[in-house]
């Protein structure tokens, strides 16, 4: 075999064709679990499996889609704790995406290790290089291979029936019979290569989008370049000054036929591909790059945050690792979380205090920093510090930031003089930011200072933990009280973020200065919502806050970020390692301005001058509601989520609004029985949208069970202001935010004003 369905060529390439023959490397868990496998790439060049040798027969498999990077040498903690083990030649890390844990492997020589480096490496470029059409000859590949039981690359009909239950479809067996006999023109009784993909084509055939098609079609056969200026124009409302010159591209880039492009034409074939490209995407291209003013003021921003970033699962007895911070910075997070204790031989460690989860050096946290703080995003990382050390070991932190930070580590102000507003991202490039207790002010570091030490109140997550805990008001008020002494060399480390005890917003609109920095528990914050919304917001235009989850949340589940950032709170710590709708709605925020972990709070958010409430947003001066009418009109190849073969999805859609109390909403289509390869709804939703800005739209599927819970399919979730109008392919992503090419809705969008 010389090359794979997708191009790349496995001849001549002796790292893939090692990979093919197979190789004996030892899977590490631990220090003490080190086993043998048997490692082997597929000759699909898509599918790894491995095995025990005295397991016999039994093995498992892994696609090569579902690996993120390969890290060489010792660049996992597993890896780190058996180096005097391991030479690091002939070690490496393949990490997953999502939230699946790494595979760390050590082949037998230097030369073994480096062939899976570089051909797992190659493989992953492949695959990031392939264009739609070619992972779709990959799909449905794939499918090929699963139906095809005895393995003789042919497809009978009951091998057809079977691959119908497989790809979600329930059809009866007269139709899927007439299917099978129009594909198979060999006559032969069974499918093969081209057949199969006549047959699939047949399945697939979207008469949603021939039906839009042919509505602008001249001729019913092809859209002519008026027609598709007149699409463009009356349905995508598209607002460049050259339709035509679109149209052109359009054309050029997504009409596979050499003969319409002549014609200055688009075939159904051209137009479903537009459709399903970006360009026809849900999401406004143009907003998935940087697109913000970075240029104002930090406090101008939501800023992408997590909470107590070393847990990798509860907050009570799970692990602690470097790879929950590694994890969290590639995902676009700015603000990250450290709990400092004291450690033996001197150096501090960073765990859940008074529980059973493991420990981390604090060195090593600091030091996975400087290697992934500004590898997704070139803006400034906050590193929240909750220090609970001596004064010894203080210093040993404070010279752990300095010597392995460098010049990342932001020291004194931009200038050197006293500010009166924060920098901006853009003017932090590149700093690590440290958010932490202060001896005096900035106003008082620019003085010499003699003392060695300073004595600061001890507010900290533990202590606030008894705040959602009302019989423990004696714990409460032993918190408030109890004082730590902070040594000047971390104490110097702070310079823009001075964590502070928060009194009331009037004491900080009179006394506080714009550098300090406030953190509160979700139910204090809901409390000072409830009682003084405006101020919160108005407090929020020119200092920072920090809200994160309530300490009774030990699963490491997460509260609604949504209601924090209606307050235009910028720190919303959430717990990066648990899946759900609420960091559902983080991920879809931080997904616009370049994933860049910032984004610009809207105009009424920034003001000093004037006051927005969110529970009342029809005050504001510039309110203007919107309408919004979704027409769900069809999904497409929708994942099992029963593992029964016989099982297939009943799905229905719900759109949910989550924004300031006013916009919050939901509704849902119909649901369609037995159908999750392409179900058709037709249903159209319609809401009204108060404070536009703030919305976010979220797109889920789930499969209705009328006897137990609805099970879930797929979500996908974005920024209201960043949707495209007019008719717009969703494709979807799993629970973990992962895609699940090529699950996608297909859905028709109009905006309009509201008088």
């Amino acid at each position: 075999m010389s090359s794979t369905g997708s191009g790349l060529r496995i001849q001549g390439d002796d790292n893939l064709e090692s990979m093919i023959v197979g190789t004996v490397m030892r899977k590490i868990k631990s220090r003490t679990w080190k086993k043998q496998r048997y490692f082997k790439l597929q000759e699909d060049c898509k599918t790894i499996w491995y095995k025990s040798k005295k397991t016999g027969n039994a093995r498992s498999t892994f696609s090569v889609s579902d690996v993120e990077a390969v890290r060489e040498g010792h660049q996992s903690e597993v890896l780190l704790s058996t180096a005097d083990e391991f030479p690091p030649d002939r070690c490496f890390t393949l990490v997953f995406r999502g939230r699946r844990g790494n595979l760390d492997l050590v082949a037998d020589s230097a030369d073994e290790a480096q062939s899976w480096i570089k051909g797992m490496r190659k493989l992953i470029e492949n695959l990031e290089n392939m264009g739609d059409s070619e992972k779709l000859d990959q799909w449905i590949g794939d499918w090929f291979k699963k139906a095809d039981k005895n393995n003789d690359g042919r497809m009978n009909f009951q091998e057809c029936r079977v691959l119908l239950k497989m790809m979600n479809v329930e059809m009866n067996e007269h139709h899927a019979h007439r299917l099978f006999m129009m594909a198979d023109k060999s006559q032969t009784g069974s499918l093969e290569d081209d057949e199969f993909v006549l047959f699939y084509k047949m399945l697939t055939q979207r008469e949603d989008v021939l039906r839009v098609f042919q509505e602008y079609s001249g001729d019913g056969q092809k859209l002519s370049l008026g027609d598709l200026e007149e699409f463009l124009r009356e349905e995508q409302l598209e607002e460049v000054d050259e339709v035509q010159q679109l149209a052109m591209e359009i054309i050029e880039r997504y009409e596979p036929s050499d003969t319409a492009k002549l014609l200055k034409a688009m075939s159904i074939d051209g137009f479903l591909i537009y459709l399903m490209s970006p360009a026809g995407s849900i999401f406004l291209p143009g907003r998935q790059n940087l697109y913000q003013d970075m240029s104002q003021p930090l406090s101008h921003y939501f800023i992408s945050s997590s909470h107590n970033t070393y847990l990798m699962e509860d907050q009570l007895r799970g692990p602690s690792s470097v790879e929950g911070y590694i994890r969290a910075l590639k995902r676009g997070c700015r603000c990250v979380e450290v709990d400092c204790w004291d450690g033996a031989n001197g150096e501090p460690v960073v765990y859940h205090g008074h529980t059973f989860t493991s420990k981390i050096l604090f060195k090593d946290v600091v030091s996975s920093l400087r290697s992934y703080a500004f590898k997704v995003s070139e803006y400034p990382v906050i590193l929240s510090l909750e220090n609970h050390c001596s004064v010894d070991q203080q210093r040993v932190m404070a010279h752990h930031l300095n010597t392995i930070l460098g010049d990342m580590l932001l020291k004194s102000t931009l200038d050197g003089k006293i500010p009166s507003c924060f920098p901006s991202p853009e003017e932090l490039k590149g700093k690590i930011l440290l958010k932490g207790k202060k001896i005096g002010g900035l106003e008082d570091r620019l003085e010499p200072e003699d003392s060695l030490t300073g004595e600061v109140s001890d507010e900290d997550e533990s202590a606030e933990i008894s705040e959602d805990n009302l019989h423990s008001n004696s714990l409460r008020r032993r918190a408030k009280k109890s004082k730590q002494r902070l040594s000047k060399e971390l104490s110097d480390c702070v310079v823009y973020c001075k964590s502070v005890h928060f009194n009331s917003f009037k004491h900080s609109r009179m006394h506080s200065k714009f550098y300090e920095t406030s953190s509160f528990t979700e139910s204090k914050a809901r409390k000072l919502l409830r009682e003084s919304g405006a101020e919160f917001v108005l407090h929020n235009a020119r200092q920072l806050t920090r809200v994160y989850p309530s300490g009774l949340r030990t699963d490491s589940s997460n509260f609604n970020p949504q209601e924090m950032w209606n307050t235009g709170t910028q720190i919303v710590a959430l717990n990066f390692q648990t899946a759900g709708l609420e960091m559902d709605l983080n991920d879809g925020l931080f997904c616009q301005n370049g994933f860049c972990g910032y984004v610009l709070k809207p105009e009424y958010m920034r003001r000093s001058d004037k006051r927005f409430d969110p529970d009342v947003p029809q005050n504001w001066d510039g309110y203007q509601p919107l309408s919004f009418c979704i027409q769900v009109i069809s999904a497409q190849q929708l994942p099992k989520v029963n593992i029964k073969e016989s099982s297939v999805v009943d799905p229905f859609v719900r759109v949910e609004i989550h924004g300031v109390p006013l916009d919050q909403a939901k509704q849902e289509t119909r649901y369609i029985d037995n159908n999750g390869f392409n179900p058709v709804w037709y249903d159209t939703l319609r809401f009204t949208i108060h404070t536009p800005e703030l919305a976010m739209v979220r797109f889920v599927v789930e499969d209705y069970d009328k006897a137990s819970r609805n099970d879930f399919v797929g979500q996908y979730t974005l920024p209201f202001t960043c949707i495209q109008q007019g008719y717009r392919h969703i494709h979807l992503l799993s629970k973990d935010g992962t895609s699940i090419h090529p699950a996608s809705l297909f859905v028709h969008i109009r905006v309009a004003k509201l008088v």
